[in-house]
């Protein structure tokens, strides 16, 4: 199965080449597109390098600026299902999401439309180093948007998940409005309303090992209010899927 890696970047130089390195020592058919949003530190230089140092496997989609999260997906998804790909894979280029994990999350995705990596599953963790009100504050985060969701799933703001290809043609991107982490929310409950199977398996999330964080208080706080925005934009989905059940 090939499977092709979106990974959208800004500021990661110091992780990239790591990553790559990484991924492609994996028993896998893997690709990596890389999405760059203009990296003042040169990242999209050192995708470039990447690229004509693995001719076929690393391809580079250059954005002019910081243009955010879902629209560095939806670019890059755009791009990779013009192409080949069987599988396609959400990862963040930090080491927050352990590479080694993909050779499960392939083997799951063969019963699976969607696979997701969990922190929050049996086997499941976040970094032992993070303070307690962190893990509390991540914990009632995926309570809060779960709940309010009506999600069978227990992480649903996990950003490491494995596409099949026919699935993700099949999503309505025209209809995605959340920007940041809210995207990730929004991508899964699309997925779910139109019912296609998502599996879990556990991963730990570790915290990125070179770098800067980009997650906030804030932006987890907001968050919060637009997970409701979320819920009333696709009433109508909700609505078909019990017509459809009556």
């Amino acid at each position: 199965m090939r499977i092709t890696v979106v990974t959208p970047t800004y500021n990661e130089a110091e992780n990239l080449p790591k990553l790559v390195s990484a991924l492609f020592s994996l028993p896998l058919d893997l690709h990596v597109l890389v999405v760059d949003d203009n990296s003042p530190d040169g990242t999209g230089r050192i995708a470039d390098d990447l690229a004509a140092v693995y001719p076929g496997r690393v391809e580079v989609l250059h954005r002019p600026g910081k243009l955010g999260l879902r629209s560095a997906y939806l670019n890059g998804f755009q791009k990779v299902l013009d192409g080949d790909a069987q599988a396609i894979v959400q990862m963040d280029a930090d080491f927050s999401h352990d590479p080694s994990v993909l050779v499960g999350m392939a083997h799951l995705l063969e019963s699976n439309d969607i696979v997701l990596g969990s922190r929050y599953v049996k086997g499941g963790s976040v970094d032992e180093r993070w303070p307690v009100w962190r893990k509390g504050l991540s914990a009632f985060g995926n309570y809060y948007a779960r709940t309010i969701l009506g999600l069978p799933l227990h992480d649903v703001t996990t950003g490491y998940r494995m596409w099949r290809r026919e699935t993700l043609r099949q999503i309505p991107f025209e209809r995605i409005q959340s920007s940041g982490y809210v995207f990730l929310v929004e991508m899964v409950y699309l997925a779910h309303c139109l019912e296609f199977k998502i599996g879990e398996t556990p991963i730990y999330f570790s915290d990125r090992r070179w770098g800067k964080s980009k997650m906030s208080l804030m932006i987890q706080v907001e968050a919060a209010f637009r997970i409701w925005q979320v819920w009333w934009h696709y009433r109508d989905l909700r609505r078909a899927g019990r017509a459809g059940r009556l």
